[in-house]
């Protein structure tokens, strides 16, 4: 959102987002329930490790479904796991993976397209924590979005941390990387979808606004919101009232509000 919707980044946080993401390695997937989406999914999986000693709840049936896919298991002791994780609370779990797979936007019209439904799109201009992407990601999923536009500057790309956030959705939501925002803005508008941004100095309440059709909705960056360029590229804008004296809502709730006013809009249709 734009300005004030999501909680400000201080200055030192942006630099710590910049920097995990160049330290983290784009291959891992921890977590048990992160692992378990991942193995029922039946992507790719190159190795799993686990942390050495008594087995208890879901690590067991971990280990049942890598044995049936004959994916390699891997048992080290905690301290080896505890250097190789990515996260605190990886529950004595690591999957090695191929790195994402992004797809390209015409995959994810294609979805849509498949499905005989309107486009349903989330482009989301800067997002650069990892728990945010994850948490959107998570709600895109659960609300039938067909797909997911991020850029591949300045904005965090899909991760461990992502994953693990996203509860395991990423492995079923189709996510493209592009260079230009707003040119692709322009691309999904030639291929007839209207694209509401979300800016908190427009008249519109987003309750008031037709979500229904072909639709690409913009979630802003957490400190600054959509660019002046992006929003300007929009066909329409909208925003979320704000009763308290704290005017900012974190991305991902943003992007929960005004996603599922458009599920309730379409359900209503």
């Amino acid at each position: 959102m734009k300005n004030n919707y999501n909680s400000k980044v201080k200055k030192n946080q942006k630099i710590n987002y910049e920097n995990k993401e160049e330290r983290n390695y784009d291959d891992q997937v921890e977590g048990r329930n992160s692992v378990l989406e991942l193995l029922e999914s039946g992507k790719d999986i190159n190795k799993i490790f686990i942390t050495k000693g008594e087995k208890h709840g879901s690590i067991n049936k971990i280990i049942a479904k890598a044995k049936d896919k004959n994916i390699i298991l891997v048992e080290k002791d905690k301290r080896k796991m505890d250097e190789m994780a990515q996260n605190e609370n990886y529950q004595g779990v690591i999957a090695i993976v191929p790195p994402f797979e992004y797809c390209e936007i015409e995959d994810i019209l294609q979805e849509a397209k498949q499905k005989k439904e309107d486009p349903f799109i989330l482009i989301l201009d800067g997002i650069e924590d990892p728990h945010n992407l994850g948490s959107i990601i998570r709600t895109a999923e659960t609300a039938g979005i067909h797909g997911i536009i991020i850029p591949k500057r300045r904005a965090v790309a899909v991760n461990s941390t992502v994953n693990k956030a996203s509860a395991g959705a990423v492995e079923h939501m189709k996510i493209a990387r592009v260079t230009n925002i707003s040119d692709t803005i322009q691309k999904l508008k030639d291929e007839g979808l209207w694209v509401c941004g979300t800016d908190i100095n427009t008249d519109k309440y987003y309750y008031n606004q037709d979500l229904t059709g072909p639709l690409g909705i913009v979630i802003g960056n957490e400190g600054s919101g959509i660019s002046e360029k992006v929003r300007k590229n929009c066909d329409f804008n909208v925003k979320i009232p704000m009763k308290g004296k704290i005017t900012s809502l974190n991305a991902s709730v943003s992007a929960g509000i005004i996603i599922y006013e458009v599920v309730k809009q379409k359900n209503l249709k």
